[in-house]
């Protein structure tokens, strides 16, 4: 029943087509999985560029010059540093509190401190001003709040540095190797834009009553916050520590199959046979590792994906992201909203690409309930 239509009822829109996008393309050709950014394969992206030159791709259109890469990198350093409110907030809320809660209270935040708040919903170019600052700031919000509640200082950003190397700085107090930098910046670029999943719906929703860019930023953060999108990376590498050693992957997984648990990273609503962004992380899973002299992970790993994907459930994007991140240090709560500060760029192309073209997303439903019903008196109830 799930999925299927029924007399024009399609259960969690699968297969409703709702918006038409010049950002990204997803398909399965050959058996295999194929994700474009404005017509340029993943492969190619993940390979020859990094997370600002994937960044200006979906927010302008087209890969950039030379010169205009350095333009857009140089605004993006010039906007890292965080309002003072912002940094206030930030030491105040309760060290319990979720990581991505936080991130959604900075977008709020941070929407008060924009220099074009008050252009109209409609003015494509301030959009996009506004998206470019929300890269630069989002990343910082992340690792300025993890350093307090590790109760460590804060660590400046360091103009001399990339967006991915400068965040890592910002979060371990090392600059990272350069195949750890191109490992993260990679994992960045992948993560930027995937169409129209469920928070870059959100946005879309969000924006379509012609709301402003950071309401629909923080419509989409508050989505990718649930486990059933953004925390899938956080639970497969919960899912790696049970499992523990390579001997017991086979038994493991099929009792979770066996009590019908879900697998988080494996299996996709579009990718049915493979993620092509799964089998470059992978890659750079097994480049990291073998820099920190250090496979066990990737030995407990291996014989996982055999068992799960001979039930026809190929890893996922989220799968090998757990394990990069754990090499390069990075505490298991951030992975979410890592997630969220790639996919920011993809989240604001697709909410400046509704408002250009704009129709209010207002769906139907479908009543079961029953009619006819008439009111008696309170007494008679």
């Amino acid at each position: 029943m799930n999925g299927v239509a029924q007399d024009g009822y399609y259960p969690g829109l699968e297969g409703v087509i709702s918006s038409q996008t010049a950002i990204s393309n997803i398909v399965e050709r050959d058996g295999a999985g194929v994700l474009e950014y404005r017509g340029y394969r993943i492969e190619d992206l993940a390979s020859r560029v990094g997370y600002e030159e994937a960044a200006f791709l979906l927010l302008h259109g087209d890969l950039p010059t030379r010169l205009q890469l350095g333009d857009f990198n140089e605004r993006l350093r010039a906007a890292r540093d965080l309002p003072g409110p912002l940094i206030r907030v930030l030491g105040e809320l309760p060290g319990s509190a979720s990581p991505m809660d936080v991130l959604r209270t900075s977008v709020s935040l941070l929407a008060h401190d924009d220099p074009d708040r008050d252009a109209a919903a409609t003015d494509h170019a301030a959009n996009v001003r506004k998206a470019e600052r929300l890269i630069a700031r989002m990343a910082t919000a992340i690792a300025y709040r993890e350093r307090l509640a590790s109760g460590l200082a804060p660590i400046p950003p360091d103009d001399r540095l990339g967006h991915a190397a400068n965040f890592l700085r910002m979060v371990t107090g090392e600059v990272p190797s350069e195949a750890m930098r191109r490992a993260f910046d990679g994992s960045l670029v992948l993560y930027a834009e995937h169409e129209l999943n469920a928070s870059t719906f959100a946005a879309r929703v969000t924006v379509s009553t012609l709301s402003d860019l950071h309401s629909g930023i923080v419509a989409a953060v508050g989505t990718l916050k649930g486990t059933l999108h953004g925390g899938a990376n956080e639970e497969a590498w919960k899912l790696l520590e049970a499992v523990g050693s390579p001997g017991r992957a086979e038994a493991w997984v099929a009792g979770a199959l066996a009590r019908h648990e879900r697998l988080m990273g494996f299996g996709h609503r579009v990718y049915k046979k493979s993620d092509p962004r799964a089998v470059i992380l992978k890659e750079y899973c097994r480049e990291i590792a073998a820099e920190k002299g250090d496979d066990r992970w990737e030995r407990i790993a291996e014989p996982i994906e055999v068992a799960v994907g001979r039930k026809g459930l190929p890893p996922n994007v989220d799968w090998p992201s757990a394990r990069l991140y754990h090499y390069l240090g990075i505490p298991l709560r951030l992975y979410t909203p890592i997630f969220a500060m790639a996919r920011v760029a993809g989240w604001a192309a697709h909410a400046i690409e509704q408002i250009d073209h704009n129709r209010l997303l207002r769906p139907r439903g479908r009543y079961i309930g029953p009619t006819h019903r008439g009111v008696s008196e309170i007494d008679r109830r």
